[in-house]
């Protein structure tokens, strides 16, 4: 059991391959299709799923330790899979941004400039576009329509909206603010992206400390001591287990916590 989380907990925190990953979001972009995914899984499934394992394993305290490990995988998982989500559904905006730029610049209303800059966009930036679409055809507030719109990236559509509002309330182009905004909004994924990168060595680091342990196993098994059968049948043993997986989430969670500080811009 020990083992199996601790390899899960490493290809967890192995680096993403950001190139493919850019060239298949830009592909389905321009060609949306739909797929079957698999259901997310919720952190009390996971739990429910990883104590019973950890009772079999190694009673109260396997199961203790089975739902750390499976609170603590789950949280980088879903982590990561927001930062993915986030970092597509951004570029999705600032693709519809400025191709609603061109058409405003181009002389058309807003209201027809968002709904032509919606029909080709990402997923979550076409709700927005079509939402402003609505809200500036009648002529309404664009701040609130947006802060109702369910989007990954809520911060983004709140610089939209403040943009929005600058040039109604002081009369200024909107096509020029909006072109700043999307000036910004690149700025903000380079960054992103970048530092990203720059922590792939930092993760590696981590990916190492946290298979020590493994190591650890591994040798003993090989020598003949049995680490295994002392850490699931002795009571010191799951003692030591439960504290020795405590301690392991908890340095995981830190080191996810530090880089994600310097991912944010």
């Amino acid at each position: 059991m020990l083992t199996a989380a601790l390899l899960a907990l490493a290809a967890l925190t192995w680096p993403p391959g950001q190139p493919a990953r850019r060239l298949r979001a830009l592909h389905f972009a321009r060609h949306p299709t739909r797929s079957w995914r698999p259901p997310r899984l919720s952190l009390i499934t996971s739990i429910c799923l990883a104590v019973p394992t950890g009772w079999l394993a190694a009673d109260l305290p396997g199961a203790a330790a089975a739902a750390l490990l499976a609170t603590t995988l789950h949280r980088r998982w879903r982590a990561r899979t927001d930062l993915r989500r986030s970092l597509a559904a951004t570029d999705g905006l600032t693709e519809a941004l400025r191709s609603l730029v061109a058409a405003l610049r181009a002389g058309a209303h807003p209201a027809h400039a968002a709904e032509t800059a919606a029909a080709d966009a990402h997923p979550a930036a076409a709700a927005s576009m079509r939402a402003i679409s609505a809200t500036a055809r009648l002529d309404g507030d664009i701040h609130r329509a947006l802060s109702m719109t369910e989007s990954p990236t809520p911060t983004v559509l709140a610089r939209i909206a403040q943009a929005w509002s600058l040039a109604q309330r002081h009369g200024l182009p909107l096509a020029d603010i909006l072109a700043a905004t999307v000036r910004d909004l690149e700025q903000r994924q380079r960054f992103t992206r970048q530092v990203t990168a720059r922590m792939a060595g930092p993760r590696a680091s981590a990916t190492v400390l946290a298979l020590l342990p493994l190591l650890g196993i591994t040798m003993g098994e090989a020598v003949g001591a049995h680490p295994i059968h002392v850490l699931t049948t002795t009571a010191v043993g799951q003692a030591l287990l439960l504290a020795g997986v405590a301690l392991q989430c908890a340095g995981t969670t830190w080191c996810a916590r530090l880089t994600s500080q310097a991912i944010s811009p």
